[in-house]
């Protein structure tokens, strides 16, 4: 079943009204008809079961039948501080990380970023990563179209992530760091993790983050964590901790 997102302003008492982008690729693209079912979300996470009434050119009208009570979202907003990696591997990271539930992305410039993006070329490619972070979130049925943010630098970011309730990075050398509890530890951390709490997770890019932005994560209060003795792509990392949060916190 197909499905498509609209704002709550769409949504009137017995219907639903679908307009720009999605017109067309109703009418044109799928070729639907009329007495098609179709699901639908907003942008506040309500969820319907609906039936194509109309389909003009400028707008598609569709029944609800049905307010779906049962979520698709993770009782956690989880938030992937991603350092930018080379080549397509970004869309990669959005397609899955959306699939596993995350609620925002936001891209980093960290020092060992190769990808040096000017303030054109950063709007251009935030377009794009946001069309793919929609396009996945219909594919997986999410309730909700993750937002990609603007590209931040490190500082920028630890700023955006500080009054987040848990803030972990998982870093390669942790047992290297004082206080280190290595595996044992952080399954203690991620069990820890209640209903409702923020996330923030930090990912470093090919090469990992530098001692200096440990050393600020670390000031900023966020706790090092290890993903095992194996050394994981930038790509995997991000997508093994949400593994994580997945199993632990889907209801």
């Amino acid at each position: 079943m197909y499905q498509f997102f609209v704002e709550d302003w769409q949504v009137a008492d017995s219907s639903v009204t679908i307009g720009g982008s999605d017109v067309n690729h109703i009418r044109n693209v799928l070729r639907m008809k009329a007495g098609e079912k179709v699901r639908i979300s907003t942008s506040s996470g309500k969820n319907y079961f609906c039936r194509l009434s109309e389909i003009g050119e400028a707008m598609v009208q569709a029944d609800i039948l049905e307010e779906l009570s049962e979520g698709t979202e993770l009782p956690n907003k989880i938030y992937l501080f991603q350092g930018l990696p080379k080549g397509d591997k970004m869309e990669l990271i959005i397609q899955k990380m959306v699939e596993l539930g995350v609620y925002e992305i936001v891209p980093v410039a960290m020092k060992r970023c190769v990808v040096k993006l000017d303030a054109k070329k950063a709007a251009a490619k935030t377009a794009r990563w946001q069309g793919i972070a929609q396009a996945a979130a219909k594919q997986s049925r999410r309730a909700v179209v993750p937002r990609v943010q603007e590209v931040l630098g490190f500082q920028e970011a630890l700023a955006y992530a500080e009054h987040m309730d848990v803030r972990l990075v998982p870093y390669e050398m942790e047992e290297s760091l004082e206080g280190a509890t290595g595996m044992a530890g952080t399954r203690q951390i991620i069990n820890q993790i209640a209903p409702g709490q923020s996330i923030a997770v930090f990912i470093g890019p090919e090469g990992g983050f530098e001692a200096d932005e440990i050393q600020a994560a670390l000031d900023c209060g966020m706790k090092p964590v290890t993903l095992g003795r194996r050394i994981l792509r930038t790509e995997t990392a991000g997508m093994t901790v949400m593994a994580w949060m997945m199993y632990r916190l889907e209801r």
